[in-house]
């Protein structure tokens, strides 16, 4: 899939201010964080925006607040954005059908419910297709999506079953294309990104020039809490209206028994949810005059309605007290658990490696299905780089032994990654010694959710080598792969 280019400007920020002053209780902040170390939820970063200000910003080590990130399913309310802003425009309409923007990519038969499908049966994810589609079974394709998007059988009439997927994304994103000319993202640039002060956002484009709509848009943190704050403030920012109100009424209002607006997941209390995969998070509750933000690793596929939800519920009244904020060690707390998370991983290896496993030794690989056909490594005492060579090229990552090392590689890993390539994305890397002939190395990327863990074992002229991830829709961990020593 191509990556668009970066777009960078400069804009507006929202306010900082102690979580005191914007109205929110410092020990409720240290009692949540401590509620997810004890049920061992890996919170990659927490923002909490009330009053007009932002009173928490916590990042754990080693993602910071200026990294971009990959969003997979939050991207999908910024599309319903889009798709309002068109409805405004005039350039769409809800009833608009999905065939009729698209006379050259139908099937020879049209039957009556794709005939049928309507612009709001996408937003609605009641399309009448029987199972989901994720981003990551699309990702690797070359062909067009347009065309896989019309191969999917329908088992229901559209409009009557409610079935998430992310092929509705697409489909909406290809549709705002052929009506207004513009991709997803470009559209958005003016009327969106440039006025919230989002920089450097980039969106993946699928083979046709379209953004999937549903996932692959790459932001910093703070740009999903400004989308938030917009829609808290029903479509004003900085005393501009950005979004029609009337819109986001409508989309984060439950279309139907599933709770489901128009890309929205509402709650019972006029709160609603972006969610994305791995705990990807922006909930927006008006109740409180409050946004929150969180991007974590948990490896579920409801880990936002089943983990992070519950997780804000039991800690909300506590959080944004009614009354006065009244704590004499709240602040001391909290500055513990921000040091906590802040706080870089100890290294430290176990045992002393063989003399003759320093320096550099390369392998020839047993025949495998991941086509690598060498392994070479290359280990002083503080760091070791590993290398795996295929027909095309070879693939390198650095590594510091007992620190950290922030750098780049192109190694592939999609298979592990739900679909994304991630090369060239920086990864912070970091090995250990686990015995005198185990090589441990954990590999973060983090301008993702995944960590992966790399364990190389050496035994005489013999190596095998076992990469494995913390979280994926799909496979953990490739298969084994096995070598011996070249001459």
């Amino acid at each position: 899939m191509q990556k668009a280019a970066e777009q960078p400007r400069t804009g507006s920020t929202l306010a900082r201010v102690t979580p005191r002053e914007a109205g929110i209780s410092s020990n409720a902040v240290a009692a949540l964080l401590d509620d997810a170390r004890t049920r061992q939820l890996d919170l990659h970063d927490l923002l909490i925006y009330r009053h007009g200000a932002v009173g928490v910003e916590l990042y754990k080590w080693p993602y910071r607040g200026g990294q971009p990130r990959i969003m997979h399913s939050v991207a999908k309310s910024f599309t319903s954005a889009a798709i309002g802003l068109a409805l405004e425009e005039g350039a769409l309409q809800l009833d608009d059908k999905v065939v009729s923007f698209f006379p050259s990519e139908l099937p020879a038969v049209v039957d009556a419910k794709l005939a049928a499908m309507t612009l709001e049966d996408l937003l609605t994810m009641r399309t009448g297709q029987a199972a989901e589609t994720s981003g990551a079974r699309w990702r690797g394709l070359k062909t067009s999506w347009t065309a896989e998007f019309f191969k999917i059988p329908l088992a229901h009439p559209p409009g009557a079953k409610y079935v998430y997927t992310s092929a509705a994304s697409y489909i909406l994103s290809a549709i705002l294309t052929r009506a207004t000319g513009k991709t997803l993202h470009d559209y958005l640039r003016p009327r969106i990104f440039e006025p919230l002060g989002i920089e450097g956002e980039q969106w993946d484009l699928a083979p046709e020039g379209i953004n999937p709509g549903g996932n692959g848009l790459t932001c910093k943190p703070e740009d999903l809490l400004k989308f938030g704050v917009l829609h808290l403030h029903r479509g004003v920012w900085e005393g501009k209206r950005i979004l029609p109100a009337s819109w986001i009424e409508s989309a984060t209002r439950r279309q139907g028994a599933d709770g489901y607006g128009y890309h929205w997941v509402t709650g019972m209390q006029g709160e609603f949810f972006a969610m994305g995969l791995f705990g990807q998070l922006i909930g927006v509750f008006p109740g409180f005059d409050a946004v929150i933000v969180i991007n974590s690793a948990i490896q579920s596929t409801d880990a936002c309605s089943n983990i992070l939800i519950p997780l804000l519920q039991r800690h909300l009244a506590a959080l944004f007290p009614q009354t006065g904020i009244n704590e004499t060690d709240g602040a001391r707390a909290l500055s513990t658990a921000v040091a906590e998370l802040a706080a870089p991983e100890p290294l430290a290896s176990g045992a002393t490696p063989r003399s003759e496993l320093l320096g550099t030794r390369r392998y020839t690989l047993s025949p495998n299905l991941l086509r690598f056909h060498e392994l070479t490594i290359e280990v002083s005492e503080d760091e070791c780089i590993l290398q795996l060579r295929n027909e095309r090229r070879g693939y390198a990552i650095r590594s510091g032994i007992g620190h950290w090392i922030e750098g780049k590689t192109r190694l592939p890993g999609a298979r592990l990654h739900h679909g994304y390539d991630l090369e060239g994305t920086p990864v912070v890397a970091g090995a250990r010694w686990k015995s005198d002939n185990t090589l441990e190395m954990d590999w973060i990327f983090i301008s993702s959710v995944f960590r992966d863990r790399v364990v190389v074992h050496f035994d005489g002229e013999r190596v095998t080598l076992l990469r494995s991830v913390n979280v994926n829709s799909g496979a953990r961990a490739w298969p084994l792969l096995e070598g011996a020593l070249a001459e």
